[in-house]
């Protein structure tokens, strides 16, 4: 009797880059809507936390669960989440409760980002408050084979690369290098 191994599918790492701008694309849109309803004064404005808090879990919870893994940032940038079980990417989105606690924890840091910058003219050490999303996310330069940043290794998700999308990405390059070479002419 032999042991025949069954080969894994293998999943595109995501490049950092390309998560890095499919976050920023869903902060700038949650951030954009709940800082309209914010006031004008400086501190703390709960009403914008509370929206934004709410716009984030629909966002990135709600809309990920309903969407095979996307949202709006993620479809943009051909990304998507998939589960991880005993260091293997499983090809399933992951469960609602995963999806809760890891959005939770960069929700966290994203909220604390929006504090900074609404905050930011009153108090420039407001900046600080971006150094707990920064340690969160940048432990994914360190992580060579998974690339997970910490809340994905505490939820046990992976982002890859994903067929079904936008390709923003890619179309801004095209872009770009058409007005290169109309410049060139």
């Amino acid at each position: 009797m032999t042991i025949e191994r069954v080969p894994q599918k293998h999943y595109p790492k995501a490049d950092i880059g390309r998560r890095s701008m499919a976050l920023g694309l869903d902060f700038l849109a949650v951030w954009l809507v709940s800082s309209l309803l914010g006031s004008s004064d400086i501190g703390i404005q709960f009403v914008e936390i509370l929206v934004f808090i709410i716009l984030w879990l629909v966002l990135r919870v709600l809309l990920v669960y309903n969407n095979q893994g996307q949202s709006l940032g993620r479809w943009a940038f051909d990304l998507k989440v998939l589960s991880v079980e005993d260091g293997q990417v499983m090809s399933r989105i992951p469960d609602l409760p995963s999806l809760l606690k890891r959005e939770v924890i960069i929700g966290l840091g994203a909220l604390l980002v929006s504090i900074a910058l609404s905050n930011i003219r009153a108090n420039p050490t407001a900046i600080l408050l971006i150094l707990p999303l920064a340690i969160d996310c940048g432990t994914a330069f360190s992580d060579a084979q998974m690339r997970q940043a910490l809340h994905d290794r505490y939820c046990g998700t992976f982002i890859v690369s994903s067929r079904r999308g936008y390709s923003l990405d890619i179309k801004i390059k095209r872009l770009v290098e058409n007005m290169r070479r109309n410049v060139r002419r």
